[in-house]
């Protein structure tokens, strides 16, 4: 097991499902400050995090607080499942302008562990859902291809303190 080490500037991604256990890993390692999650961005404009209709102005939310905090040289952590379609580009780009380094978690997480932590949140998502986000998990090759300069597996870390 190692403990999480990330340069004070750096770009974070929490990569994994609904359920993996992402958000939970944010408040353990980081100040809620340098989190900046897809489900408060949801909540902010739309007063629910479960109300999909709202993701697209959530993350226009998410994009603007991140690339601020990353031209400030601040630390940012973005909780969001950054599985699907322009997510993991977008921060890579802007990290890149910014010069700022790249810091992947990937949440390894099995299915099956994965479902059951779902099926006890306060806010469920849909089995199926939950599925086909895990079947887009990237491997750690993919994430070094992308341009990620640290790649790091949540289940090798140890929890320690904020």
């Amino acid at each position: 097991m190692n403990s999480l080490t990330l340069p004070a500037d750096a770009a974070c991604a929490l990569i994994g499902p609904p359920g993996s256990g992402k958000s939970t890993f944010a408040r353990q390692h980081f100040q809620p400050t340098q989190i900046v999650s897809s489900d408060v961005c949801r909540a902010l404009v739309a007063d629910d995090e479960r109300d999909q209709s709202a993701t697209g102005d959530a993350f226009e939310v998410l994009h603007s607080i991140a690339d601020k905090r990353l031209r400030r040289g601040l630390l940012t952590v973005i909780d969001a499942t950054n599985l699907r379609g322009p997510d993991r580009p977008w921060l890579i780009g802007r990290a890149r302008h910014w010069q700022r380094p790249l810091v992947a978690v990937l949440f390894d997480v099995p299915l099956a562990i994965v479902q059951a932590q779902n099926a006890g949140r306060a806010r469920v998502v849909p089995s199926d859902v939950v599925s086909e986000f895990h079947a887009l998990l990237p491997t750690v090759d993919q994430l070094r291809d992308e341009g990620w300069d640290t790649v790091n597996l949540a289940s090798t870390i140890i929890r320690t303190g904020r």
